[in-house]
């Protein structure tokens, strides 16, 4: 029920599935992501690492897709295209908040 799948499919979510879906809480799978910058000198291979769940506790995980996505966005609605349909997956070290408000108040 707390997967990326399930709410992207059901947008009518009434109120007491997504209260339990918050509190069955937010998926942190491993994900294989990498990603490799070219620099002046050399490339930088980048690895994703599952601590970033811990900096950023908005951040919900799909395996499936292999992305990023934010937990209270896809949970409670909003439209921030990157973060509650395509998924992101480019910038997991320093993710962008979805929302102006400081990342240890969303969740």
């Amino acid at each position: 029920m707390n997967s990326v799948d399930f709410l992207l499919t059901k947008k009518d979510i009434i109120y007491e599935i997504r209260t339990e879906i918050k509190r069955l809480g937010r998926s942190i799978p491993d994900l294989i992501i990498s990603k490799t910058d070219v620099g002046k000198l050399r490339n930088y291979s980048r690895n994703f690492n599952s601590s970033v769940y811990d900096r950023f506790k908005w951040l919900f995980g799909c395996p499936k897709r292999n992305k990023l996505f934010c937990f209270i966005c896809l949970v409670m609605g909003g439209n921030h295209s990157a973060w509650t349909q395509e998924g992101c997956y480019e910038r997991w070290a320093s993710p962008p908040l979805p929302y102006s408000i400081p990342a240890d108040r969303v969740v």
